[in-house]
């Protein structure tokens, strides 16, 4: 009883970030988000939309670094290929884990092991979310001095501690190739069900081959922080459209804090969290219009994500002919 209710519940947990955001759409002035909309100049727009190009490529060559120093053999050119069809996956699942999309394309590519490119994909995201972090850590500071009277400093600070700490001890314990294999095994061989131990041994069993050196990941690191500055950017320029009161600094260091909401695997690409934490924090320290962060939310989500993701899906639809994703859609939409 308790799993069928259990599978059911896995339906509609997608939709609860559409819920939220459908509450915060109806909850605020409908007609000043319409107004809003109208605001932006269509110039601001293609100029945001310019700096998708830079990002794109520059993460794109960060990830190359990492498939290099993990000995897989691919063109620039296809490994952009192979993450815009990563990216059309992710714009529309739950937590981003459509990001794993790139593994069937990778592998048909190289003829590497599944495992060993599921790894060289969960190092690259990885590495990008740490430096994230470092972005957040930041704001915090921000919030922290000019902002301490407010209830909000005392319990953004613990979340995003508790988040950090949480994801820093998951890397310390797997990077050790001893003990990842020690739990996968372990894995395996009690929670694994019978028929699919043997193709389940063989996934995990290439998780640590050609694993990176942690000292190859600084210069992605690096470029992930180039990437991640570039995003925001592109999100600030529907911010200065919109005529709201932020400096450039502070957006660049808090919007990382909302963006992160949306990493919770329970809503489509953050919809609906991201949304609502950017409103608490934005209107609360700098009084902007709930309607006003609402919509440079979603623009700025349509400009960085939806239209990058469209481009994805284009060039997904030369590839799938020739590449076998189904298991691969089965396991992100179970």
């Amino acid at each position: 009883m308790k799993r069928g209710i259990f599978k059911e519940a896995k339906k509609f947990l997608p939709l609860v970030g559409i819920i939220i955001l459908i509450i915060i759409i109806f909850s605020l002035d409908v007609e000043k988000i319409i107004d809003a909309f109208l605001l932006i100049n269509p110039i601001f727009i293609v100029l945001a939309l310019i700096l998708t190009i830079p990002r794109v490529l520059i993460r794109n060559y960060a990830w190359q670094l990492i498939q290099k120093e993990q000995k897989i053999k691919i063109s620039y050119f296809q490994s952009l290929k192979v993450f815009l069809i990563g990216y059309f996956y992710a714009s529309w699942t739950p937590g981003f884990l459509g990001q794993l999309m790139r593994v069937p394309y990778m592998k048909e590519k190289t003829g590497e092991p599944y495992g060993k490119l599921f790894v060289n994909t969960l190092i690259e995201v990885t590495v990008r979310q740490v430096a994230i972090y470092s972005m957040i850590v930041g704001g915090l500071l921000i919030i922290l001095e000019q902002f301490s009277e407010l209830e909000i400093t005392r319990i953004l600070p613990i979340i995003i501690a508790i988040l950090i700490i949480i994801q820093a001890t998951i890397i310390l314990y797997f990077i050790k190739k001893e003990r990842g294999e020690k739990f996968f095994n372990l894995f395996v061989k009690y929670l694994i069900p019978k028929k699919f131990k043997t193709p389940s041994s063989k996934f995990v069993d290439t998780f640590y081959k050609d694993f990176p050196r942690i000292s190859r990941l600084i210069i992605p690191y690096f470029l992930g922080l180039i990437t991640w500055v570039l995003i925001f950017s592109q999100e600030y320029i529907i911010v200065y459209a919109l005529g709201a009161n932020i400096p450039y600094l502070s957006f660049l260091l808090l919007y990382p804090v909302a963006n992160i909401a949306g990493y919770i695997p329970v809503t489509f690409a953050g919809l609906g969290f991201r949304e609502l934490t950017s409103i608490i924090i934005f209107s609360t320290l700098f009084g902007v219009g709930e309607e006003i962060v609402l919509v440079f939310t979603l623009v700025g989500f349509i400009i960085t994500d939806v239209i990058t993701g469209f481009v994805g899906f284009l060039v997904s639809l030369t590839e799938a002919r020739k590449t076998d994703v189904t298991g691969f859609k089965k396991l992100l939409t179970k």
